[in-house]
């Protein structure tokens, strides 16, 4: 077996600050990951990394370093995969995180960090005006004119929200603002969960000079709940898109951001010499709704709603320093958020001229790109139902989110990480009829093909559409972490995911958002810009 090439923290921390493409990809759970990483490594589980590569990393021929904890094991699994899948230049960073830090270098947590780490320097370096929960409280109780816009996507407003807010996601309030709040002397909040959208919200309508005072609500929905206030559930208040005089007000905005952030603009003709060449990474991404998205895009092109795309830009594009084109149809969702990538230090970002036009011909919501799949047999729902009620029912393994599989499984599945599928097969009940489950089902195949490898004398099966199609199908579903193989470390828990401890682990979360403007000045890599005002 060849050498695998290893390269030592030092190397890697000039490889991070010289300007050329680098795909950092940390091997290790997502939860794994939380509890510490380097500032720019983009998390990319080995459970799940047939599935996010190619959106990711989409030039096979990119510089890539991967990493894990230390014991270089995961790491190096992974390196075989991406050879594999034809990445011709994937080194192993020597002794991982353990080795990184004992170099001295910065390791933080949390997740979507850069982007975090961005919100912050924001509020700091353009002292972002803002309330806290009681006077917003105070102020609304008084029937000032005020109108709240949650910046954050419709799922998480629905799921909570400050009572009487609009659901006005990231890129989409510059461009509906002026019809929500038309009269000027209405006050505008801007909200998220916590802080980073809040600030990029808030700043965004500043900077497009609309004439309405504007606040960020500091520390969001969080802060509201920290308050001793009620949040609402299941609000179902959407921002209308813009009249023909807000789409002019919102286009002028624009126009101002883009001069002062210097914004620029991409033609087709160039687009297609970008796309043709094998030496730059590009990534196309269309920053409007999801329906928007689904109703027509380019057929090249991936999602990334504006205000996520900024919120957390490592999970849309996994390779620093790549070329990014976005695209919309008026041209204020892309320069909104391209002003804010130019300033986080993205180097090559422009804007599609003309938007979507008349290529938008692909609908739907769009397909990952994933490298074929291994072929298994598959098990319909009803079967799989008959077989549970009969004699000698199958095993089933659950690939789910931990969260998802606590909240509802099918009855008796038991949950696994991919990764460790090895470990955790020592404590799964002895039996040669498995069946295999996930949310969707996408990673199953794969899952499946590793379980073969590990227990050949088992008839391994794939429940058809995963455990989406059990529910649409009308079965029972149980809730509960009975059987959990391992650790639930498997992704990130947000502060309310949290079955008790919720006040406090919002508390931690807050403190460490605020922390990181610290903590990158002492790490140096951030290449985060300011712009004076014209």
């Amino acid at each position: 077996m060849p050498d695998i090439p290893r390269i030592p923290p030092a190397r890697l921390k000039a490889f991070i600050g010289d300007g050329n493409e680098l795909a950092l990809i940390d091997v290790r759970e997502q939860g794994v990951f939380g509890q510490g990483h380097l500032l720019y490594a983009t998390c990319i589980p080995l459970s799940h990394l047939e599935l996010r590569i190619l959106d990711l990393v989409p030039r096979r021929g990119v510089r890539i370093v991967v990493m894990d904890g230390g014991d270089g094991a995961t790491a190096t699994a992974a390196r075989q995969r991406l050879t594999e899948l034809g990445y011709t230049d994937v080194a192993i960073l020597e002794s991982g995180l353990a080795g990184w830090r004992a170099a001295g270098f910065e390791v933080f947590s949390g997740v979507n960090v850069p982007s975090k780490a961005f919100g912050e320097f924001v509020e700091h370096t353009y002292d972002t005006p803002h309330l806290d929960a009681a006077a917003l409280k105070a102020r609304v109780d008084a029937g000032e004119p005020i109108v709240i816009l949650d910046s954050r996507p419709w799922n998480e407003y629905n799921r909570m929200s400050i009572p009487g807010g609009i659901d006005a996601p990231g890129a989409e309030l510059v461009y509906r603002v002026h019809d929500a709040a038309p009269d000027p002397a209405t006050t505008v909040v801007v909200n998220c969960a916590g802080r980073t959208r809040s600030i990029i919200g808030a700043q965004s309508l500043i900077n497009a000079g609309i004439p309405n005072p504007v606040l960020a609500l500091e520390n969001g929905t969080m802060g509201w709940h920290l308050a001793g206030l009620t949040v609402a559930k299941g609000a179902q208040n959407v921002a209308p898109p813009p009249s023909p005089q807000g789409l002019d007000k919102a286009r002028a905005g624009a126009a101002r951001v883009a001069e002062r952030f210097g914004v620029t603009t991409i033609d087709r003709t160039e687009l297609q010499a970008w796309r043709n060449d094998p030496t730059r990474t590009l990534f196309v991404l269309d920053v409007r709704t999801p329906e928007e998205f689904a109703a027509g895009h380019l057929p090249y092109s991936r999602h990334a709603p504006g205000g996520q795309l900024v919120q957390g830009t490592d999970e849309y594009a996994g390779v620093r320093n790549a070329r990014i084109v976005l695209v919309d149809d008026t041209g204020v969702r892309a320069t909104m958020t391209a002003s804010w990538l130019i300033q986080m230090g993205w180097p090559d970002v422009r804007v599609l001229a003309g938007g979507i036009g008349s290529d938008g011909t692909e609908t739907g919501p769009g397909r990952p790109d994933r490298p074929p799949a291994p072929a298994v047999t598959g098990i319909e729902a009803a079967e799989l139902a008959r077989l549970l009620a009969g004699d000698a029912p199958p095993l089933i393994l659950d690939f789910d989110t931990s969260l998802a599989y606590r909240d509802g499984h099918i009855p008796a599945a038991f949950w696994a990480v991919r990764a460790r599928l090895a470990a955790d097969l020592e404590q799964l009940p002895t039996g040669n009829d498995i069946v295999i489950t996930s949310g969707d089902g996408a990673i199953c195949p794969y899952a499946a093909a590793d379980l073969a490898a590990l227990r050949p004398e088992a008839q391994v099966r794939v429940l058809t559409g995963g455990t989406a199609a059990w529910r649409s199908a009308g079965l029972p579903l149980e809730a509960g972490t009975d059987r959990w193989l391992g650790p639930t470390d498997d992704v990130q828990y947000k502060p309310y995911d949290n079955k008790g401890g919720v006040e406090a682990a919002m508390r931690a979360y807050l403190s460490w958002e605020t922390a990181l403007v610290e903590q990158i000045e002492r790490d140096g890599d951030a290449r985060f810009s300011y712009y004076p005002p014209g």
